[in-house]
């Protein structure tokens, strides 16, 4: 059963599915959409109109939150600019307080993003990524799944799936930890460790780096996706912070 607390605004419009709550000074405009069992906190707004100033509010357009996903207080998540398109943060995500979520944005499930997570305008975000407090992305910008971005981060170019990323548009390894917990294979792991050097070790142009890696072939899903990614997106791709060579990796380096 549905639940929603007194002093909420909850739009005609609105549409909510089963066992969602909906607490204090929460609002969903007629533009929001929820999955079943969504938590709204205090202070959160779905669906609110674009901050664009080319937009014109009559616009028909959503703001879409998948099942089980919890928004903390003062989550913003804005709709789409575009007639008939989407806003959408994914299935069992977790939004902490005051993470902004701009129009056209597209976050996939199982996302966590940390207290005060700015996404800018049409920014993409996989599936199983973390992103720590205060990091901000500009629009446009794509981030693969699985991928790890630190707190304050300012990212401004692409971060490829299963990396993590730091500080400005500084790709610093293998998210380990996120692969781990996603009960990835020695072997997977081993090969996206080999595609990780092949690409970024030599300090030449990474798009062809893997372009090269595909056209040779890989073994895992998870390699074509990695290697796959390089070729898509309207802004560059992120660089290594440092390049180490074979005999430089220890058994506490971050690959």
């Amino acid at each position: 059963m549905t639940k929603i607390h007194p002093t909420a605004i909850v739009e005609a419009g609105a549409e909510l599915g089963e066992d969602c709550v909906v607490h204090a000074h929460a609002i969903l405009t007629r533009f929001a959409r929820l999955g079943a069992g969504v938590v709204v906190h205090p202070g959160t707004v779905v669906g609110g109109d674009p901050q664009d100033l080319r937009f014109d509010p009559a616009t028909e357009s959503r703001a879409r939150v998948g099942p089980q996903t919890v928004l903390r207080e003062n989550v913003t998540i804005n709709r789409s600019t575009v007639a008939g398109g989407e806003t959408v943060v994914g299935a069992n995500c977790f939004l902490m307080a005051g993470a902004h979520v701009a129009h056209d944005c597209v976050v996939g499930d199982q996302v966590v993003l940390a207290n005060n997570v700015l996404l800018a305008g049409h920014v993409r975000l996989g599936a199983f990524t973390f992103v720590g407090g205060g990091a901000a992305f500009h629009q446009f910008t794509r981030v693969g799944e699985s991928a790890m971005v630190g707190g304050l981060a300012r990212i401004t170019l692409d971060i490829p799936p299963y990396l993590m990323a730091a500080e400005r548009d500084e790709v610093v390894g293998l998210n380990l930890v996120g692969l781990k917990r996603r009960n990835f294979s020695r072997e997977v792991v081993a090969e996206l460790k080999n595609c990780f050097r092949e690409v970024y070790f030599d300090g030449g142009n990474v798009r062809l780096r893997a372009q090269e890696m595909l056209g040779r072939g890989v073994r895992s899903p998870e390699a074509k996706i990695f290697l796959e990614f390089f070729a898509g997106g309207r802004r560059g791709v992120a660089r290594a912070r440092r390049v180490w060579s074979t005999e430089q990796e220890g058994p506490g380096q971050t690959l």
